[in-house]
């Protein structure tokens, strides 16, 4: 049995890639929710870019996820 550790190595790169940058996106959303609730304590008001922020990251990683179900499962394709 012949293993090719690239490929191997390949995988577990651009997994750990995907990953970072997910987790990365979705901290960003985690960030615009503060920005709301922030701006909702202080002045009472709230901050449209907060809330665009928070929908575009939970957006994104909502497609990333559904992108990684439609890959694994062989009836949606």
């Amino acid at each position: 049995m012949h293993l090719d550790w690239t490929a191997l190595g390949q995988v577990t790169a651009v997994s750990l890639a995907v990953t970072v940058a997910v987790v990365t996106v979705f901290a960003f959303g985690v960030l615009g929710l503060a920005r709301y609730e922030g701006a909702r304590e202080e002045g009472g008001g709230t901050s449209a870019l907060g809330v665009a922020q928070a929908g575009l990251c939970f957006l994104a990683c909502a497609a990333v996820v559904a992108y990684g179900i439609y890959l694994i499962v062989p009836q949606f394709h």
